[in-house]
């Protein structure tokens, strides 16, 4: 076959040369070109084949790939929501002092609305007005109780309130309404965004709308690209003369949004409108248009980003974002071009103008009637208070973070959404940051020892506590959280000095086998001693350099007396003083040494303000809380923190020990208290390292106790007492925090008696004693004889004796003073 082939080409051209001689050469020559071109056509045409064969296999497998990521993502969680810590709520009641409480600053921090108009208010306004408040409270959703949206008006009496009536319910008068919590920080991730995500059916179809006329007018139609949008959108921007329109769809943002860097490259783009392609094929349009409406960034609160309408509702209008109007709905579509830009609060002119727009763009589109459209074109910007992360609740929220049950982990907290409800109060945890920083920086303005320069700083840290329940109410680790992060109220244990005494007075006071071993009447000896210990001989002196003799209990505990003390540490047993150290709250490491009475021991200020708590409470301990419930995004409560507390020691005992720390208010190291103008029940103790390193004071009144210690980080001599130091400090907070006058008492429990004493003896005040004072005592512990000049008993039934002779001291005076109390005892 391929013979006769050559041979016939042979023919041919052997005939042709014959017949044409002058054309034989040009149709040889490009019948020899076409023969050469077929070969490379037919390998073109292969290689395009092979080519598009392969191109084909890469982009199926491109797009297996893009469809992997996107199944990935749709059919996983969403979105990583950071969980979120709420303050304890605000209640309102009958006497409550709104200014100091400040309960505007509350609702402005909640993004409530003044409104001049109290007839008309929407949930979220405010009208302030002479003698009364009106509000229309939102309604939400708490563990403990669901809060109805309604309108109250609170009646004042001066700055109290007077009463609190439901105006929805004919004006009846209600006990108390709670503000809803107010967040207070969150556990980001390591991206600062921070969402509220909503269901597509809370949110109403007017801002749906919005966001469709400006963003993707033909959303519902298109398979997810739009050739006609993006020419549509340049005529719009070139004719308008501004940006009006974008030309990515919904679809292709939320794309970009979720899988895609912001470079702007072709092959982006394209990768972009395949996977916008996926998405539109794989899931229907509700859920992109939830997917979208929740991942849309809207503004910036400080370093966190705000993502999604349900956030951006509460940030600018202060309200969940079913609650929101027309105008609103068309803000918050006018902010996803440019956020920046557009924000109410930066720039408001702006943001009115672009808001108008997209009104404008609804109106055309058929999307909101005339009147609509005027009406809301003609509204002004209504946006809530400009609020911004409270900085002072990061120590809180280390610590909470520790306290929180172990399957919350920091994976758990950054991307679960959680509510956690916890026990800050803000306004205390303010007052206590405020405090703290003033106090500390004053001390260095006024003491030049305070002042070492370098990196070094005097720091400090408070505490307070709700002394029956354990709440942990305010918490300020330090000076400043952004230069250091270590919490010294409870990672640092440092020297407690002073402060530690008060327990060796309760060991003392303490009947467990038989008798105490001392009485508030008792009298201690302050002379000078020394004792044998491991180190060599020690011999315990006063702050102030002076022995004092015979002292009673009282002095030497409000006078600090070191050698008093420690006399009566040995009577009592350090191994005593240990017992009820721990009891009240105390779990660093205690060594019996004789020293110990005197404070020679390290310890966190949380363990002490749990102790000093413990005695506030009538001898119950509550461990310390930092959050009572937490819950899952829809509300479902997952944990509860319930309270725990035991009886460390009994009421008596710890109301003795009480009375005996209201004198250290009252007449002692801490007198400055008093004559700052704190009126009230009041009780606490000073307390002053070895060498003046650590400063203390702990005080507390029936609800609330608050520890402050004062030192620097690497211990140094301060050169002054607690009385100059901590004491000032924790005046600030509790001025701040109680207006300086605290109500109520603390009231002695059963068992405990108030009878005269003489002071000099001890003994029991008659009527022919020259001097008395009244004094408390627990049942069996009452003196058993008179003072000198009053005569002396030992039989007879002495609670008999108790009520004869508070009988007879009254009628005593009524006749008038020590004249009549002679003779009162004549006839």
């Amino acid at each position: 076959m391929a013979t006769r082939s050559k041979k016939r080409r042979t023919n041919q051209r052997d005939d042709a040369a014959g017949e044409q001689p002058a054309r034989a050469p040009r149709r040889g020559r490009g019948k020899r070109r076409r023969q050469r071109s077929r070969p490379l056509l037919r390998a073109a045409a292969i290689s395009f084949v092979l080519l598009s064969f392969g191109g084909g296999v890469f982009a199926a497998r491109a797009l297996t790939r893009l469809d992997r990521v996107v199944r990935a993502r749709f059919e996983g969680p969403l979105f990583q929501v950071p969980s979120r810590v709420y303050a304890a709520p605000t209640i309102l009641s009958a006497g409550v002092d709104v200014v100091h409480l400040d309960l505007r600053g509350a609702f402005r921090r909640l993004g409530y609305r003044e409104e001049t108009q109290p007839d008309v208010l929407a949930p979220g306004g405010v009208h302030w007005d002479k003698g009364r408040i009106v509000a229309h409270l939102r309604a939400f959703e708490h563990p403990a109780r669901a809060e109805p949206s309604r309108r109250v008006e609170i009646a004042l009496s001066g700055r109290q309130i007077e009463a609190i009536r439901d105006l929805d319910a004919g004006g009846r008068e209600i006990a108390a309404v709670l503000l809803e919590p107010e967040p207070v920080g969150s556990y980001f991730g390591p991206h600062r965004a921070q969402r509220e995500p909503v269901r597509l059916g809370e949110v109403p179809r007017h801002l749906i709308d919005a966001v469709l006329a400006v963003e993707d007018q033909r959303f519902e139609s298109h398979a997810g690209i739009d050739p006609w949008r993006v020419l549509g959108a340049a005529w719009a921007n070139l004719s308008a003369g501004e940006v009006r329109q974008g030309g990515s769809t919904l679809t292709q943002q939320l794309v970009k949004n979720f899988f895609l860097t912001p470079e702007r490259t072709f092959a982006r783009k394209l990768q972009e409108a395949a996977m916008a392609l996926i998405v539109e094929a794989r899931y229907e349009k509700p859920a992109i248009l939830e997917a979208y409406l929740n991942e849309i960034y809207l503004g910036q609160r400080g370093p966190t980003s705000i993502h999604g309408v349900g956030e951006a509702a509460r940030f600018y209008f202060g309200k969940p974002v079913r609650s929101l109007g027309l105008e609103d709905a068309a803000l918050l579509a006018g902010l996803i071009q440019s956020p920046g830009d557009h924000s109410p609060f930066a720039h408001p002119r702006a943001a009115r103008e672009r808001r108008d727009l997209v009104l404008r763009l609804m109106h055309e589109q058929g999307r909101i009637t005339d009147d609509a459209h005027a009406a809301a074109a003609d509204s002004p910007l209504s946006i809530a208070s400009r609020t911004t992360e409270p900085r002072e609740t990061r120590y809180f929220l280390d610590a909470l973070r520790g306290q929180l049950p172990e399957v919350y982990d920091e994976a758990a907290l950054q991307r679960e959404g959680l509510r956690i409800y916890s026990t800050l109060d803000l306004r205390l945890q303010q007052i206590a940051t405020t405090a703290l920083r003033e106090g500390l920086a004053e001390l260095e303005k006024k003491h030049k020892a305070l002042r070492p320069g370098g990196q070094a700083k005097i720091q400090g840290c408070v505490i307070a506590l709700r002394p029956r329940t354990g709440e942990v109410l305010a918490l300020v680790g330090g000076r400043d959280y952004g230069e250091s992060q270590f919490d010294r109220c409870l990672q640092a244990r440092r020297t407690a000095g002073s402060a530690f005494k008060p327990f060796v007075y309760v060991a003392g006071l303490e009947a467990r086998r038989g008798a105490p071993v001392i009485t508030l009447a008792s009298a201690l000896d302050d002379t000078p001693f020394s004792l044998r210990t491991a180190a060599g001989t020690w011999s315990p002196a006063n702050f102030d350099h002076k022995f004092h003799g015979r002292v009673g209990v009282r002095e030497a505990l409000e006078k600090s007396l070191n050698v008093a003390t420690v006399r009566l540490a040995q009577e009592v047993g350090t191994e005593q003083i240990i017992d009820v150290a721990r009891r009240l709250g105390v779990r660093s490491p205690l060594e019996p040494v004789p020293a110990l009475a005197l404070g020679a021991a390290d310890v966190t200020p949380l363990e002490l303000a749990v102790a000093y708590a413990t005695l506030a409470s009538g001898g119950v301990r509550a461990e310390p809380r930092f959050f009572d419930d937490v819950a899952d995004p829809s509300g479902r409560t997952l944990a509860r923190s319930r309270e725990k507390s035991e009886r460390a020691l009994d009421a008596a005992t710890s109301f003795l020990a009480v009375s005996l720390l209201e004198g250290v208010v009252d007449r002692g190291t801490a007198r400055a208290v008093r004559a700052a103008g704190i009126r009230g029940p009041v009780a606490g103790k000073t307390g002053t390292s070895n060498d003046s390193k650590d400063a203390w004071f702990v005080g507390f009144t029936p609800e609330l106790v608050a520890a402050v210690w004062v030192g620097f980080d690497e211990p140094r001599d301060m050169k002054l007492p607690a009385s100059r130091l901590a004491v000032p400090i924790w005046l600030r907070f509790l001025k701040e925090a109680t207006g300086g006058v605290i109500p109520g008492a603390f009231e002695p429990p059963p068992g405990i008696h108030r009878l005269e004493i003489d002071p000099e003896s001890g003994a029991v005040a008659l009527a022919g004693c020259p001097r008395s004072v009244p004094e408390y005592f627990a049942d069996g512990t009452e003196p058993r004889v008179t003072c000198p000049e009053g005569g002396w008993f030992v039989d007879g039934d002495l609670r008999d004796e108790r009520e004869r002779v508070g009988s007879e001291r009254g009628r005593a005076r009524s006749r008038g003073g020590w004249l009549g109390r002679i003779i009162g005892r004549w006839f």
